[in-house]
């Protein structure tokens, strides 16, 4: 994970922005993960990226799931 890429390149010396610079990260995306995930263990923080992808997996199925109903909705009112 580059936010402990970046941690232990500050542990050898580098500035916040050279560890940035060899990550091909801004400063502003180093600082927004470490208040995400500063705090989280590599498990806690891969449950998190799986919970989310899988949220986002539902989300989609439901949207599908809308339109059929809605498809269907029409098709029995017979506004086809």
């Amino acid at each position: 994970m580059k936010l402990e890429k970046a941690e232990a390149l500050r542990g050898e010396g580098m500035s916040t922005a050279q560890a940035c610079r060899v990550l091909g990260i801004s400063e502003a995306t180093l600082c927004r993960w470490r208040q995400r995930y500063g705090s989280m263990s590599r498990s806690e923080a891969k449950e998190l990226r799986e919970l989310r992808e899988q949220n986002a997996r539902l989300k989609q199925l439901l949207g599908q799931a809308e339109l059929e109903k809605a498809a269907l909705r029409e098709l029995a009112e017979g506004n086809f």
